[in-house]
């Protein structure tokens, strides 16, 4: 039986309650099975729905009835037969070993209220697509309530969507909360506040971060939010153009955020030589044409070039620099990662945080791309963390609040019951 806990990262969790509280309760849980689908209508990738498996598998085994929620796609508030989660019981079925059922009934709908209140023990059901409703991205009271009536208890294991305001991710537990209900963090998205949120704020030294992607505007208040913290700060991607710029280097046609050149300027000199930028990049004329790239000085960069990717030279000094560190995050690609020619730096990262994770350092893929590319590096096991969340994991990352997690109860050591209005469900 684990122990009852004081929550992680401020906010109570489901490893806090015990099994026996959550034995016969409805359990209200927020997954994120938003998930490809292949050309027959299938999973194309079960990244996701493996990870919600945990959580699933805790409540099942405590006895609990299992009511999941999730978005598909974005219909805009339409029913869309090709995204319908009819594909994504059937591999949620195979993943926990167990028969979920879809429930395309509305949540307003009798029915449904009947048919979960009907649910024997250890039984998962999941509702159909949420974004099919208008009312979902609304965060609209009338959802809020019908959905929050189907349970006793609310989980939000979504950790993807917890920047998000909508009724499924802060109504529902706020509501579940106001009728005497417990509202906790899940198995996924307490691994995520921990290593994101807990392990950040107090890492242990020296403390590295890796930053890439396209803009500096996309990720500015994560710079600088990270940048007091850090013990180096390494910039990648095509956002290290506009401090190239900065620097009076040509940057050829490369993408290039004029309106940022300032901004790029005072943070190299807020972070004096704590920022490391690369010295040599991979450059082509097209970067679409699938040529080999030709490697040069980040001081020798032609009009005609267009920067794909940092080169050799600055793949090793960022290594370098990751095998140093006691604690590395790593969030943007470090080229244009999903064209061969200028895959080599972002695999460099991967593969130096593989290594560090291996010899006993904290190597966490903030989501998103980096963990698109460390999952097609083979490299995801090897990692100390990949987050499931690209937005949220940003967000959390520059200190923002995530509304999904201001939902929840904060944390209590309150010998992990789960108050329960189970009579409510008719």
């Amino acid at each position: 039986m684990p122990a009852p806990d004081a929550g992680v990262a401020g906010v109570r969790t489901l490893s806090g309650l015990t099994p026996a509280s959550l034995a016969g309760t409805t359990v209200l849980v927020r997954s994120d099975l938003n998930v490809p689908l292949d050309d027959d209508g299938g999973v194309g990738d079960r990244t996701r729905i493996d990870a919600s498996v945990p959580t699933l598998r805790h409540l099942v085994g405590a006895g609990a009835k299992v009511v999941v929620m999730s978005h598909l796609g974005r219909p805009k508030g339409e029913v869309r037969p090709e995204l319908s989660l009819a594909p994504v019981a059937r591999a949620l079925s195979e993943a926990l070993g167990r028969d979920v059922l879809l429930a395309r009934e509305s949540p307003g709908d009798p029915a449904l209220r009947t048919r979960v209140a009907g649910l024997p023990e250890g039984a998962v059901l999941l509702l159909e697509n949420l974004r099919f409703l208008p009312g979902e991205t609304a965060n609209d009271a009338g959802l809020v309530e019908a959905l929050a009536a189907l349970g006793d208890l609310y989980v939000q294991d979504a950790f993807g969507t917890a920047h998000r305001a909508h009724a499924s991710t802060e109504g529902v537990p706020k509501q579940v909360r106001a009728r005497g209900g417990a509202a906790v963090a899940g198995l996924l998205v307490e691994r995520e506040l921990r290593y994101l949120g807990e392990a950040l704020a107090d890492p242990e030294r020296p403390f590295v971060a890796v930053m890439g992607g396209a803009k500096i505007s996309g990720k500015i208040d994560v710079i600088e939010a990270i940048l007091p913290r850090v013990d180096r700060l390494l910039v990648g991607g095509a956002m290290a153009n506009t401090f190239f710029r900065a620097l009076g280097l040509d940057t050829g046609k490369s993408l290039v955020e004029e309106d940022r050149v300032s901004m790029a300027a005072d943070l190299m000199e807020e972070a004096g030589d704590r920022l490391i930028l690369p010295v040599d990049c991979r450059v082509a004329e097209d970067l679409d044409s699938g040529r080999t790239p030709r490697v040069t000085g980040r001081d020798e960069v032609g009009a005609e070039d267009v920067i794909g990717d940092m080169g050799p030279e600055s793949e090793a000094l960022f290594a370098s620099e990751i095998e140093s560190a006691a604690t590395v995050v790593w969030n943007g690609p470090m080229g244009v990662f999903e064209s061969a020619p200028f895959a080599d730096g972002t695999l460099a990262i991967a593969r130096a945080m593989a290594a560090r994770a291996e010899r006993g350092g904290t190597s966490i893929v903030g989501g998103g791309d980096s963990a698109a590319a460390v999952e097609g590096a083979g490299l995801t096991g090897q990692m100390t963390h990949v987050s499931t969340g690209g937005g949220a994991s940003l967000d959390l990352m520059a200190g923002r609040e995530l509304p999904g997690i201001q939902a929840l109860d904060p944390a209590s050591a309150d010998g992990g019951k789960a108050p329960s209005h189970a009579s409510e469900v008719e």
